[in-house]
């Protein structure tokens, strides 16, 4: 599973409004409601799904990226959104420093393996510091695209 089957670049955010966990969670989720990925009016439950989700255990994987996702019967295919926050944002992370990429990951309730193959693409690329780098510098939706593609192509980044 490429990126470019998963991720919605119309729903990327450049730079939150936000400076807390919840308030990204929100603007990713609107986001891609705006995109018509989520279904009619699923957007308030899914942000509440994805905030509990948060609240059981921190998405926040350490070197400034937190991964949000989770399960819900409302989606039809899996659908990512990034966003991103110079100032950074208090995840809880794993090693106690700010996120400053946020990647959302919605998934359909009854297909956990693509939610797996999604999460697997996602965390095989952030492995990498060059590739995190890289995804904190950009500053579009196009920027986003133009990395994610060349990492689905398997540049070196």
């Amino acid at each position: 599973m490429k990126f470019e089957d998963f991720v919605c670049f119309e729903a990327a955010i450049p730079e939150f409004h936000t400076s807390d966990r919840d308030g990204a969670i929100e603007e990713l989720i609107s986001s891609l409601d705006k995109a018509g990925k989520l279904g009619n009016g699923n957007g308030k439950a899914i942000t509440r799904a994805v905030i509990k989700r948060e609240n059981e255990a921190s998405t926040g994987m350490g070197k400034g990226v937190a991964v949000p996702h989770v399960k819900h019967k409302a989606v039809k295919d899996v659908v990512v959104a990034f966003g991103q926050s110079g100032a950074g944002i208090d995840f809880s992370a794993l090693d106690k420093q700010p996120v400053y990429t946020v990647i959302l990951l919605i998934s359909p309730a009854n297909e956990p393996d693509k939610h797996l193959q999604a999460m697997e693409n996602i965390f095989r690329n952030l492995q990498y510091e060059k590739f995190r780098r890289f995804l904190r510098q950009c500053r579009s939706a196009e920027q986003i695209e133009d990395l994610l593609k060349e990492a689905d192509e398997g540049s070196s980044l």
